[in-house]
């Protein structure tokens, strides 16, 4: 017998700052994910991978909204309408709390839209979904990501582990 269906929603904040947009994921993201998975860039965030296993990670990144009713936006330069990469807060299974994350896209770094993007992500954690002060979770080789969490405040608490891979836990500062 079959039960009756479940819909599934979640409203998705739209976040903007001067230059970027920070939106939901989209179908049409999977173009920019499978040309970032497939460089040796992403080896911090779990790549090099598949188109199939970029699929899945976009898939994951809705999902992620469904099931904790946050996640990683999407960010959008609003001058070109490119996709930069992803920010936000995730909070996977055994991870320890809530975790500012980012990364971005061949093309972006250095000029400030990583900055920008989880400024504004950690911003809208505090301000809509109540969250922090974050945790941003960053492989000690990690030298990019740690100077940003470093430049948005944030300062290391200890040394920890996140799928059996060590880590820094870096905690991020209670206000903007």
């Amino acid at each position: 017998m079959m039960g009756a269906a479940t819909t599934l929603s979640v409203d998705v904040p739209l976040v903007e700052t001067d230059r970027l947009i920070l939106r939901a994921p989209r179908l049409e993201d999977l173009e920019p994910m499978v040309a970032f998975y497939a460089t040796e860039r992403s080896r911090w965030v779990g790549g090099p991978c598949n188109r199939y296993e970029s699929w899945l990670r976009l898939s994951s990144a809705v999902g992620h909204w469904l099931l904790r009713g946050h996640g990683m936006w999407t960010i959008e330069e609003k001058a070109t309408g490119a996709v930069a990469g992803r920010a936000g807060v995730i909070h996977h299974a055994d991870w320890p709390e809530p975790e500012l994350g980012w990364h971005l896209y061949e093309g972006f770094e250095g000029r400030g839209i990583g900055h920008e993007a989880a400024l504004a992500a950690r911003n809208a954690a505090r301000d809509i979904f109540g969250l922090g002060p974050l945790v941003s979770l960053i492989v000690p080789e990690n030298r990019r990501s740690r100077a940003l969490a470093e430049r948005l405040g944030a300062t290391v608490e200890r040394e920890g582990a996140v799928l059996g891979h060590p880590c820094l836990v870096y905690r991020h500062p209670r206000s903007a």
